[in-house]
C-alpha cells in the first residue's frame, strides 16, 4: 500500500471540565448566550448571535466564531478562532480553528455543565485549562450570587494552580 492510500490516526489534545451549577437550565444557558451575562467573564463587548450559524465575538474581536450547534437550552457549539488586536474583519487566524461545546444537563435543582475545547495546540494547555477554570469560577460566582471577583483575581488563583506564568504566556 502507497502513503497516499493509507489514513493517518491523529490524536488531539483537549481541555474538559464538568462543574455542578444552581438551576434551572434557563438561567445557566442565559449566562453562556446573554451578551449582558457574558461580559462578565470575555469583556463589554462579547456577543453570541442567537442561532445556528450565528456570529460569536467575544473579548473585543480576540475570539471570533460561528455557532455550530444552537439546542436551547442544552447545547452550545461554537468555533473558536484566535486574532490579534490588529486584524481585520478578512484576517485568516495564525491558530488552529477549534471548537467549543457547552452541554448543559439537568439535575434536580442543579445543572450539570460540561465544557470540552478542542484541539488545544500543546504548548496552550495550561493557559486553556487556567482560563476555563477561570470562566466557570465566575459563572459560578454569579449563578451563586456570590460576588463576581475581577476576572485577573481568579486568573492569578488558576495560573497557580495550572503553573502558568501571567508574566510570559505562550504566543
Amino acid at each position: 500500500m502507497t502513503p497516499d492510500e493509507q489514513a493517518t490516526f491523529l490524536k488531539v489534545s483537549a481541555v474538559s471540565f464538568e462543574r455542578i451549577l444552581p438551576g434551572p437550565i434557563t438561567r445557566v444557558w442565559d449566562h453562556l448566550v446573554k451578551p449582558e451575562l457574558l461580559q462578565n467573564w470575555f469583556g463589554e463587548k462579547s456577543t453570541i448571535e442567537p442561532r445556528l450559524g450565528g456570529a460569536v465575538r467575544l473579548m473585543d474581536g480576540h475570539i471570533r466564531g460561528t455557532i455550530t450547534q444552537w439546542a436551547p437550552p442544552k447545547k452550545l457549539a461554537y468555533t473558536w478562532n484566535v486574532f490579534g488586536p490588529d486584524d481585520g474583519p478578512d484576517t485568516l487566524s495564525a491558530y488552529p480553528e477549534s471548537y467549543l461545546t457547552l452541554t448543559l444537563e439537568p439535575h434536580g435543582e442543579q445543572v450539570i455543565l460540561r465544557l470540552a475545547h478542542m484541539p488545544v495546540l500543546e504548548r496552550f494547555e495550561k493557559q486553556n485549562a487556567m482560563g476555563w477554570h477561570t470562566f466557570l469560577d465566575i459563572l459560578t460566582a454569579a449563578l451563586t450570587q456570590q460576588p463576581v471577583l475581577p476576572r485577573r483575581d481568579y486568573m492569578v488563583r488558576n495560573a497557580e494552580r495550572y503553573g502558568v506564568d501571567l508574566n510570559s504566556l505562550q504566543r
